[in-house]
């Protein structure tokens, strides 16, 4: 069997309220979403993760070729986002498709270590100290064991004075994670990152206050800094979640940068990569629990790995109503991706083929667009 066909969609979904991203100074008022579907004779697979911004015109690189041929294929990609922007929502695709080909969900193609997922609630907007504590309850009372606050205030004390709101409406059976998103910035956004004394002295604060790790408190290519801090610190370091290919992930393993290894399988280092990276970072002790910001397709291509491999504790479930909701985040999926209804902390990945979900095409026309970028 060979691919015969690759499309390229966009949509959007109109965000009314907008929904404030911590790490955005721009409201959002849309959710864009690219699709990719590559198609193999009566089977299609789909991912989803980014624009691929320069990717058409490539389509023969691929059409013609056996879709299990996946090694060449990573190969290919990873030479065209030298050039353009993250091919990796591809490689997503081809492993929907054989999936479906070989009628086996995702995560048993990738090894099968389980078909369930604990999760944490990753909140995504900032709030004042008294609605963030409220909602934790909430969280809490939902049966999350953990819940991820964002950092972005001008000033570290002020978000930090949320974290202590938080950890007194919660008690200390609940984990907080806390994402400083100092790694990375949006095109608009050109302010610069925590230095490492600020990095050092919020990292403090918060092992003070009990929390669970620190995310991204220095720009992700400073290798050198984030393992210093992981010396000196007494709260544990996460990051990686958006460096561009694998080589900057072996960096983090070389210097010993993190314990928390955060990369997305269609930001950082696709499906195959991703499987390597978590053996690797788990035969040292490690943890591997990706990003999983985006959209309902991007979700389940991490949490199918997770599923696969990992071993970590918890995997992020992005989720701050009303503001992001399962119902906005996976607008392009048939159903909403939820918690298991007996067990919250979790979700269970079902066997049905690939990714577990298919796209309804008629039903999303009214939010196609002709572009995918923000």
């Amino acid at each position: 069997m060979k691919i015969d066909a690759i499309e390229i969609r966009h949509y959007r979904l109109p965000l009314d309220p907008p929904f404030h991203a911590a790490w955005d100074p721009r409201p959002r008022t849309g959710h864009t979403v690219t699709l990719v579907r590559v198609c193999a004779g009566d089977y299609e697979g789909v991912g989803s993760g980014d624009a691929m911004l320069g990717f058409a015109g490539h389509e023969a690189l691929f059409i013609g070729h056996d879709p299990f041929d996946i090694e060449r294929h990573v190969q290919i990609l990873d030479n065209l986002q030298f050039m353009y922007g993250r091919m990796w929502p591809l490689e997503v695709a081809l492993w929907d498709l054989m999936g479906h080909i070989v009628s086996l969900p995702l995560w048993k193609l990738l090894g099968g270590r389980q078909c369930t997922v604990p999760l944490y609630a990753s909140c995504g907007e900032r709030q004042p100290a008294d609605a963030r504590a409220e909602s934790a309850r909430r969280l809490k009372a939902r049966g999350f064991p953990a819940l991820k606050l964002r950092f972005h205030a001008p000033r570290p004390e002020d978000d930090l004075a949320v974290v202590r709101a938080v950890r007194d409406a919660v008690g200390d059976d609940m984990h907080i994670l806390v994402d400083a998103n100092q790694g990375w910035r949006m095109p608009w956004d050109a302010g610069p990152p925590w230095d490492f004394k600020t990095a050092l002295w919020v990292a403090d604060a918060l092992a003070e206050l009990g929390a669970y790790w620190l995310e991204e408190p220095l720009d992700r290519r400073d290798y050198r800094g984030l393992a210093e801090l992981r010396r000196r610190a007494k709260i544990r370091i996460a990051g990686g979640e958006g460096n561009r290919d694998f080589a900057e992930q072996r960096e983090y393993l070389h210097h010993d940068a993190l314990d928390v290894y955060q990369a997305d399988v269609v930001w950082s280092t696709g499906v195959l990569r991703a499987r390597q990276l978590a053996h690797e970072v788990q035969a040292r002790g490690h943890i591997y629990s990706p990003h999983t910001w985006g959209d309902g397709l991007v979700l389940l291509a991490n949490l199918h790995v997770c599923a696969a491999v990992s071993t970590a504790p918890f995997v992020e479930f992005p989720f701050d109503p009303p503001g992001w909701t399962p119902e906005r985040r996976d607008f392009i999926l048939p159903a909403p991706i939820v918690p298991d209804v007996d067990k919250p902390a979790q979700v269970t990945l079902s066997d049905a083929p690939g990714l577990g979900v298919t796209i309804d095409w008629n039903a999303l026309e009214r939010w196609r667009c002709d572009r995918g970028t923000l």
